[in-house]
This record gives C-alpha cells, structure tokens and sequence, in this order.
C-alpha cells in the first residue's frame, strides 16, 4: 500500500516563465505602459506633433483652412475641381485628424484592456500557487492516513 501512495505522490515544479515573470513584475501595471514611451528626440516629437494634431480641434482648424477655398472652387463650378477639392483638401486635412482621434481612443481602450489582461493572468498565476499549497497540504493528509492505514493493516496481519 505504501508503494502506491509514494508513486501518486506529485512533485511540483514551477514552470520557469513564473520566476522570469517575477523578476519583471511591478506593482502598477499600468507602469508598464510607460516604459514603452518614446526615448529619442526624432520620437519624442513624432509623439508631441501626432498628439498636436490628432486631435478635434486640429480637425476643425483645417476645416476652417479648407473653408478658405472653397469658394473660388464653387464659383468656378468645375466638377473636377469640385472633386479635387473634396478628395485633396476636406478629406485629407479633415478626416485625418478624426481618424488619430478615433484610433486613439481604440489604442486607450486596448491598453486598458491588456492591463486587465496582465492583472487577470497575475490573479489566476497567484491561485494556481494556493491551489498547489492546497494539494501539497491534502498529499500530506492523504500519506498520513495510508500509513495509518499500513499499520491498521499490519496489525491486522499480525493477529
């Protein structure tokens, strides 16, 4: 009986991503974020200008700038000037800016939703460890009661 009870006995190893994880944890995992900012000059100002004008009120300035010759293209009345205008001036200069504002607000909801992410992973990382404590305490249990049950057994043998 005791052959069987040694060989369910499990032996846990951590997997090593949990240590390496470790290493890089930080309490605030919106921290994490951070660290992926810009570090160069060149990036810094790209980060700076995007921010500038990725924003509604660059959108409405350059609509304003498109205002601006719109009516010498009307007064003319020439559909492919028309057309020009609309591709070249309102839906570049305008629609641009819409579009970094919108995918800013996609790239600040994916953010938050990696940071959920990696606190769901620590929370079910960190219950699989006090799971683990859990069964480690009932393997104990368990070896204690077959070899309470080994010597019931050889008492029992014995008579």
């Amino acid at each position: 009986m005791t052959d069987k009870a040694t060989k369910a006995k499990f032996d846990y190893e951590p997997h090593p991503h949990i240590a390496e994880r470790k290493k890089h944890r930080v309490d605030n995992p919106k921290a994490m974020l951070n660290e992926v900012g810009p570090k160069t000059l060149n990036q810094k100002l790209g980060l700076l200008i995007t921010k500038s004008v990725g924003t509604m009120w660059a959108a409405y300035l350059f609509f304003a700038i498109t205002l601006v010759n719109l009516p010498a293209v009307i007064i003319k009345g020439d559909p492919v000037l028309i057309v020009a205008w609309v591709s070249q001036a309102f839906l570049q200069l305008v629609l641009l800016q819409i579009i970094i504002v919108g995918q800013n607000i996609q790239a600040a909801a994916a953010e938050k939703r990696a940071v959920m992410t990696y606190e769901d992973a620590a929370a079910v990382l960190e219950e699989a460890i006090k799971i683990q404590k859990h069964l480690d305490h009932q393997d104990e249990s368990l070896a204690h009661l077959v070899s309470r049950l080994d010597a019931i057994d050889t008492k029992l043998n014995q008579k």
